[in-house]
């Protein structure tokens, strides 16, 4: 009985653990930074406050240099371009692979 308790408080930490990933459920993981923001398998922003830079160590598209996202001169905004549009209120939001409008944090 003792034994299966000690197994249990082992399990703990890591689902806890899982829950706090960055890009988690759905969104397939993350694939790459875009300075401090994560950019998601799926073609979308993940709404985490940690550093991606911090956590992934710095890995840009393909090897590049990392670059802050920046706002786009047409309607092109995808998430994985590294651009992003604003809103009519002035939020900041990219596309998502599937077309969805994944916001960026403040």
């Amino acid at each position: 009985m003792l034994g299966l308790f000690a197994v249990l408080l082992m399990l703990v930490p890591l689902a806890a653990h899982g829950a706090n990933t960055p890009c988690s459920g759905r969104k397939g993981g993350a694939d790459r930074c875009q300075v401090d923001t994560f950019i998601c398998k799926d073609g979308s922003v993940s709404a985490s406050k940690k550093s991606c830079s911090g956590t992934m160590g710095g890995v840009g598209l393909l090897g590049s240099p990392q670059q802050e996202m920046t706002p786009a001169l047409s309607a092109d905004c995808a998430c994985r371009s590294g651009l992003f549009c604003v809103g009519p209120r002035g939020g900041h939001y990219c596309l998502s692979d599937r077309g969805k409008k994944s916001y960026l944090k403040k």
